[in-house]
């Protein structure tokens, strides 16, 4: 979790409150490196809205989110990257890694289609800094003229 600044001296109980009612809005590419910046390059896959209250008691090492509905249709065609949450008055809070592997979010599917149900299977909170992407990653764009990040 990369939590946006206003919120980092809460602790991880007090931001899953912040989150009641909020949304959960799955995007592709292009992670900001944190959670204070905007979302650029990529359109929203899906999006969840959280139940109030947002989560339950914990399971183990897992969350136990309360969503509106789960499934959701999705949107666009992609496969999730990471996730970003926001206060019911759209405020962002945080962001989560999302998709196959180790990440923090998974799904019953791999990728998204247009009009095709998205279920979230388990949701995991890691501790910020924690993310399975290289640093020099973050905010990459694949395109021409801009050369992408080169292993050492």
């Amino acid at each position: 979790m990369n939590v946006a600044s206003a919120f980092s001296s809460l602790t991880k109980d007090e931001i899953k409150a912040l989150l009641d009612g909020g949304t959960l809005t799955f995007y592709s590419v292009a992670r900001p490196i944190n959670a204070n910046l905007p979302v650029d390059r990529s359109v929203v896959l899906v999006a969840f809205t959280f139940a109030t209250p947002a989560f339950g008691a914990e399971d183990g090492e897992f969350e136990t989110p309360s969503f509106v509905a789960n499934p959701v249709k999705a949107t666009h065609v992609g496969t999730p990257g990471f996730a970003r949450a926001t206060k019911a008055d759209g405020t962002v809070v945080a962001d989560f890694s999302a998709g196959p592997g180790a990440r923090e979010i998974k799904f019953s599917e791999v990728s998204c289609s247009p009009g095709d149900p998205v279920k979230i299977t388990s949701f995991k909170i890691l501790a910020d800094g924690d993310w399975p992407e290289r640093p020099d990653y973050y905010n990459a764009h694949p395109r021409d003229g801009y050369s992408l990040p080169q292993v050492p």
